[in-house]
């Protein structure tokens, strides 16, 4: 936890330092026409990447989907999903990969469900994908074997495993007249030396996802009280200092 304190101490600026990672075409002293972005080589912390710079994000609507799911142990599921996913805008023209590529992730995620009768359930998931390897369009073989991808989602996994047995942050803060409980943990994948930028966060024993630092404010996709997810933000940084 030390490691994590002084990273967080020392991000006063965290997003202008992210920034800094980033070529400038990217920045906001020059505009490019967004295909071009899109498609040309970028750096993250030492790691060379193309595609949509991090940081920026998607949002897409999903086809009437089929899920499907067996009881193989008292708490263990196999499940499956199959839907089509539709871009909630339009991608700028030109840019993204060829149609007919292929992706393969692996999804960890929180899926939190509640009954509301006897044949409807509200759901919601949050959490992580990890890209395990690529397949483009003009090529028959995918970009890492089977045995490389397990090596990769074995490291991932064990990055999750060590943040996971660490003791998370545990906080109770007013706000608007009410007593919450807090408890967070940074996620790994995204602490450098000026801080983590991604918690997970759990308010008052329900997990409510993860929520994102940006430059003067914080982000968190469940909670619609922007306020009390500053409020949160604030007392993730006061916690660690």
């Amino acid at each position: 936890m030390a490691t994590i304190k002084s990273a967080i101490k020392k991000a006063t600026t965290p997003r202008r330092r992210l920034k800094e990672r980033m070529p400038i075409s990217e920045s906001k002293t020059a505009k490019p026409d967004r295909s071009e972005s899109y498609n040309e080589f970028k750096q993250f912390d030492g790691q060379q990447y193309t595609g949509m710079t991090i940081g920026r994000s998607h949002k897409w609507y999903y086809d009437k989907g089929e899920w499907k799911e067996t009881k193989i142990t008292p708490d263990l599921w196999q499940i499956s999903y199959e839907v089509t996913k539709r871009r909630a805008g339009k991608a700028p023209e030109g840019s993204g990969v060829p149609v007919g590529t292929a992706y393969h992730w692996f999804i960890l995620a929180h899926q939190n469900v509640k009954k509301l009768n006897a044949n409807d359930y509200t759901t919601s998931m949050t959490g992580l994908k990890y890209k395990l390897s690529h397949k483009r369009a003009t090529k028959e073989k995918w970009s890492s074997t089977t045995k490389t991808q397990r090596k990769h989602l074995i490291n991932f996994l064990k990055e999750i495993i060590d943040g996971l047995e660490k003791d998370p942050m545990v906080s109770e803060f007013e706000f608007k007249e009410k007593t919450y409980r807090l408890e967070a943990s940074p996620i790994a994948q995204t602490c450098f030396e000026e801080g983590c930028m991604q918690f997970e966060v759990s308010l008052d024993g329900e997990h409510i996802g993860i929520i994102q630092r940006l430059k003067n404010s914080w982000k968190l996709e469940k909670l619609k009280d922007k306020k009390l997810v500053n409020a949160i933000g604030k007392e993730i940084l006061q916690w660690y200092k």
